[in-house]
């Protein structure tokens, strides 16, 4: 399969092409030139099929033309090799819970297939080094640090704002070393991300380096986190849903409800979807009023949603041709404020125990306020509540149970390299490599 630039100013490329590159020539977001959809038999015994089953069906689509069956059964096995269930709340909302890879965020299953998908792609092409670039906000940084920690060929330079993620977040990718770097940055996410942009369209840095991001720019980064809409909605049936179904979705960059839309694209009978914002809603306010106004990210407690310019937001205005009415009658978006996010923590875990992360947080009032009568809602918990553990205890007065592994990231050493939000400085240290 072909891969085109949204920017349409760029050759297309092949899928090798589009994951090595990460950013399209013209600076445009790659897309394949077909979504093919599932055949209706699929859907039909879905309910019957194991995690690996489901997956593997939707990844043939997707990647099939590009990678041997073998090769691609290996890399969803070992990308999905950690449960992801499904919680009742109430007889309305589930939880789909994305936390229980390496890192205990959503960002593993992308992560991880990645890592896999370059590895092989960088071994049959003979690249030499290739140097990945990652701009975080939180959960982006660790899961790719971890999903890349030791693949030969590769070294990875993580990104974030000096002081705006969880020291549990931080620790993740700071302490790791061997070939990954992790670069503090005095700025925003979106600073981040902008000094990643700007190094790709460097020719004098390309031509220095093989670059590739490790954002969900990168095709491999969110496609396969349409897998697991699919599981979502194989555990719904089993677990006796019925009516239309909605999925809310915690929303930043937005390529997490993208990969969800191409899930759509491909078949899934979701009825409609939410994206759930905090104070940063540039795309909310696109959906109540056909205008798209970027700005600059402010921090709130659901820090890995601080992005004021979502780079995705190009693949929705692709995928659906910029028509302002088919994407806001298929998305509706919700914002809400920390005090929101607070309330909601406590009150849900009053009521029922559950503990939620500040983003779970926001897609669970978004189907709480938002559901309609005949709808039952799915909202994915992408982030373990430990990863925000001083959030959760001034919320609830407690701290909320650590896993072992999450833990063991406390002992390390930090290790950063400071970085200004100035190109030339980001420039001169690529260089020098």
């Amino acid at each position: 399969m072909k891969y085109y630039s949204t920017n349409r100013q760029a050759p297309q490329a092949t899928l090798a092409e589009a994951v090595i590159r990460g950013l399209a020539p013209d600076k445009g977001l790659y897309m394949p030139e077909a979504i093919i959809p599932l055949p209706e038999v699929f859907y039909e015994t879905i309910a019957q099929l194991s995690l690996h089953e489901v997956a593997l069906a939707a990844a043939g689509r997707l990647f099939a033309d590009d990678v041997p069956s073998d090769i691609l059964s290996e890399i969803v096995e070992d990308t999905l090799s950690f449960p992801i269930p499904l919680v009742p709340l109430n007889d309305r909302i589930y939880a789909l819970e994305l936390f229980h890879g390496p890192t205990l965020a959503f960002k593993d299953v992308g992560a991880r297939f990645m890592a896999r998908l370059l590895g092989y792609f960088i071994r049959k092409r003979g690249e030499g080094e290739v140097h990945v670039l990652v701009a975080t906000s939180g959960d982006t940084g660790s899961a790719v640090a971890n999903g890349f920690l030791g693949v030969e060929g590769i070294r990875v330079h993580v990104l974030y704002p000096k002081g705006k993620v969880s020291l549990i977040q931080e620790k993740q990718f700071t302490t790791l070393g061997r070939n990954v770097t992790a670069l503090e940055v005095d700025g925003t996410f979106d600073d981040c991300q902008a000094l990643v942009k700007a190094a790709f369209t460097d020719p004098e840095l390309t031509a220095h380096l093989h670059l590739t991001s490790a954002n969900s720019i990168n095709m491999a980064r969110f496609l396969p986190q349409s897998f697991y809409y699919f599981h979502a909605y194989a555990e719904w049936l089993r677990a006796g849903g019925k009516g239309k179904l909605v999925v809310s979705v915690p929303s930043g960059n937005f390529g997490n409800l993208t990969a969800g839309l191409f899930a759509h694209r491909m078949g899934l009978p979701v009825y409609r979807f939410l994206a759930a914002n905090n104070m940063n809603h540039p795309v909310c306010d696109y959906l109540d009023s056909g205008v798209y106004e970027p700005h600059a990210s402010m921090p709130t407690l659901a820090n890995a949603m601080d992005v004021g310019a979502p780079s995705n937001f190009a693949r929705i205005l692709d995928l659906y041709d910029g028509n302002h009415e088919a994407i806001s009658s298929l998305i509706g978006g919700s914002w809400y404020t920390d005090d929101d996010i607070r309330d909601v923590v406590r009150r849900v875990f009053d009521t029922t125990g559950y503990i939620l992360d500040p983003h779970g947080a926001c897609a669970y009032l978004a189907l709480e306020t938002r559901l309609r009568p005949g709808e039952q809602g799915i909202f994915l918990a992408t982030a373990h509540p430990a990863k925000f553990t001083d959030t959760i205890e001034r919320i609830l007065g407690k701290r909320p149970p650590v896993p072992q592994r999450l833990a063991a990231f406390l002992s390390g050493k930090k290790q950063t390299v400071p970085m200004t939000r100035e190109f030339d400085d980001f420039r001169q240290y690529l260089l020098a490599l």
